[in-house]
């Protein structure tokens, strides 16, 4: 409530159903947990602040144990040890971040690849002491934000040093260590979403004259809003943007504000381990289709009525325990902590015999005691509080409205927020083309520094309000320095440019600086197409002061312009996308035709249970601790994205081609499901890999210089 009224939050009060005991209590005789998100680009502003406020005397970062990840106990052990370093480099790499052991039976072959030897005697101490090492501490680090304040000095206390980034200062003991001694943390954190919104809010503003203030302006309950959502149209957005994500919506269909609390929450790995998610879709489509709410007795309606009976939240647990368990508050808050401390072993399961005896002697059955404790257990895996959720879901919404309504505010100030989110650039721009929004290129008479909105302003299929183009910023272009953008913008605002002479001379711009605008294809308003771009940026050179307000004429030299292939190219090299070219798919359409090799767009026709192909670039890999093993790839084509599963057998059979791989083709059992009946049109689609063949080769030159896939736990 303090919160709300100080305009730090935006849930209201009287909307939640947040627990008093979850943030304090008498009982607990501690401060308060206390977690506040800002926009990652202001946050240091904040920190800082703080510093200023209370003193460095006062104030500090605390800091988090850094263990040993696979890779780098395979590095630092080789090292250790005089393994050639061809070796230990290639070894360390083909480990990836799922990996939980050293692959021993491909250490040899390894080593024959890169011309070296090593003996047995070598290869089993290096495996044997890298076990030993994984998972031990190897250096303190800064958290993420967590500061601890203290009336009298910290030194008093705790050590303290100066932190690697100027004017920080952190403590020498883990945030843990921290917790035991009651001492109170603030954790000021980042989201990119923050700032991305807060563009958004600026950029609708000054295009639409309603001058927005807050989110809460953002109309509530928009059905448009929704339907793109239960479509899985969430490219871009907060928290509902990932494949599992994706998968979920068409299912869980989010039709009002709380569908989407519970979304943020349901799909992580508390409620996948504890067994909630399928029970709590059959308890959706009871509702849906005028079933009764099903609880084990009356006294547990406070607490799961909201979820229809099911526990999606910690604090539902809190509840359960209090209610049938005949837990104090101070009790079902240790049971909490517990479940908080998901990166610790132990924890929840000390609870076991009080919670399942607490349940039995108030006359519960047995039977639904032990499940209530397994989905317990699963929490210890990470779940989600309420109060969290609540809020996420708040940013969700608002973010799924601007893709909605004002889809080039969107675009623009995502680019303008990165690095953020679960897409690169190039896929956000993607996306957003196909969903009719006009992007621009980087131009030096009309890019300002950031992405820029750009009239005229068009209409867009369902979209109610026309919508101006996206012009790419010159932030952009790879290698061109900030403050010569900045001497270009301020050169431009005196008078447009002329020629690539007068950008030159007027900018200061020196042949490096030219170079790098002329490989993204930036000066096509002054020299013509790239090959044009980079002889006239190659003539020029910074003139000593005397001469450098006096133009140079000669004959122009023409020169051909370069094929498609060859400037998709250097548009991927010099800004790690291309706006106004083909995908690079589109090129080999032909040829993968001649494979039966479907298109995205193709693939959404097909009925269930086909054999199918597929290719695309590798966009994303993700292999979440839940999933069993199971690995999920997204591959883009010219017309979108297609969904693929990996099951781990596959995975371990086609193991380099499905790692390594730019370019993946995919054969396997197409699979269409329908999995909410009140939405027919909403399906999910997946391909089921079989059989996967690495064809980067067909890239060429283009496949080093693309972006990387993202990979995810």
């Amino acid at each position: 409530m303090i919160c709300y009224f100080l305009g730090i939050t935006a849930v209201k009060p009287e909307k939640g159903n947040l627990l008093f005991e979850r943030f304090i209590s008498k009982e607990r005789k501690e401060p308060p947990d206390i977690d506040v998100d800002f926009e990652h680009e202001r946050r240091e502003e904040v920190i800082q602040y703080i510093y200023e406020k209370y003193g460095h005397e006062r104030a500090a970062i605390t800091a988090v144990v850094i263990s040993y990840r696979l890779r780098s106990a395979l590095r630092d052990v080789g090292k250790a040890l005089g393994v050639a370093p061809a070796l230990v480099d290639a070894f360390a790499k083909d480990h990836h971040w799922f990996d939980e052991g050293a692959a021993e039976d491909r250490l040899q072959g390894l080593a024959l690849d890169v011309g070296v030897c090593i003996s047995a005697h070598a290869a089993h101490w290096w495996l044997k002491l890298t076990r030993e090492l994984y998972k031990f501490p190897r250096h303190l680090s800064q958290h993420v934000g967590g500061f601890v304040l203290t009336q009298d000095k910290l030194t008093r206390l705790v050590p303290i040093e100066p932190a690697s980034m100027e004017k920080r200062s952190i403590i020498q003991w883990d945030k843990d260590d921290l917790d035991a001694m009651n001492l109170l943390k603030v954790d000021v954190l980042a989201l990119g979403m923050l700032t991305a919104l807060r563009r958004c809010v600026d950029m609708r503003n000054t295009l639409r004259e309603e001058p927005w203030t807050l989110l809460s302006e953002i109309p509530t309950e928009d059905p448009a809003t929704y339907e793109m959502i239960c479509a899985a149209d969430t490219v871009g957005t907060f928290q509902i943007e990932s494949r599992a994500q994706m998968s979920m919506l068409p299912r869980l269909q989010p039709r009002e504000f709380y569908d989407l609390v519970v979304e943020v929450a349901i799909v992580r790995p508390g409620p996948i381990q504890g067994g909630m998610v399928h029970p709590y879709l059959i308890a959706r489509e009871r509702k849906r289709n005028g079933g009764e709410l099903q609880l084990e007795k009356p006294e547990l309606r406070p607490a799961l009525e909201r979820t229809l009976g099911i526990p999606i939240f910690q604090e539902q647990v809190m509840q359960i325990a209090m209610a049938a368990a005949g837990f104090t508050a101070a009790e079902a808050d240790a049971l909490r902590r517990s479940m908080a401390a998901w990166k610790r072993t132990g924890g929840v399961h000390h609870f076991k015999d009080r919670v399942i005896e607490g349940m039995v002697n108030n006359d519960y059955r047995r039977e639904f005691a032990e499940q209530i404790f397994q989905q317990m257990l699963g929490f210890g895996e990470y779940g989600f509080p309420e109060s969290h959720a609540y809020s996420f879901a708040l940013l969700a919404y608002a973010s799924a409205w601007f893709k909605r309504h004002e889809p080039a505010c969107f675009l623009a100030a995502l680019l303008n927020s990165q690095p953020m989110g679960f897409y690169t650039p190039s896929q956000l721009v993607q996306d957003a083309r196909r969903h009719g929004v006009r992007v621009l290129p980087v131009d030096v008479t009309a890019s300002d520094w950031l992405s820029t909105l750009e009239a005229p302003l068009a209409p867009i299929r369902d979209i109610e309000q026309p919508q101006p183009a996206v012009r790419l910023g010159l932030n952009f272009v790879a290698h061109l320095e900030g403050t010569a953008a900045q001497r270009l913008l301020a050169a431009r605002a005196q008078a447009p440019f002329e020629s690539t002479q007068d950008l030159a001379l007027r900018a200061q711009l020196d042949r490096h600086d030219l170079q790098a605008l002329a490989a993204a294809d930036a000066m096509t308003s002054l020299s013509g197409h790239r090959r044009q771009q980079m002889w006239d940026a190659a003539a020029q050179w910074r003139a000593p002061p005397l001469l450098r307000e006096t133009p140079t004429h000669e004959h122009r030299l023409e020169l051909p312009e370069a094929k498609e292939g060859e400037a998709i190219l250097f548009d991927y090299a010099a800004t790690g996308l291309t706006v106004v070219r083909s995908h690079p798919l589109s090129l080999l359409r032909s040829k993968l035709d001649r494979w039966k090799i479907r298109t995205a767009a193709q693939l959404l026709d097909i009925p269930d249970g086909r054999r199918m192909r597929a290719a695309g670039i590798v966009t994303v890999r993700q292999r979440p601790g839940t999933a069993k093993g199971t690995m999920f790839v997204s591959l883009e084509d010219e017309t979108g994205t297609v969904n693929v599963v990996v099951w781990p057998s596959i995975l371990e059979k086609w193991r380099e081609p499905l790692l390594r791989s730019r370019l993946l083709a995919v054969e396997g059992t197409w699979q269409r499901s329908q999995p909410n009946k009140s939405a027919p049109q909403h399906a999910t689609c997946h391909l089921i890999a079989e059989r996967v063949i690495d064809l980067t080769q067909l890239l060429g030159r283009l496949g080093p210089v693309l972006n990387g896939s993202r990979d995810f736990h």
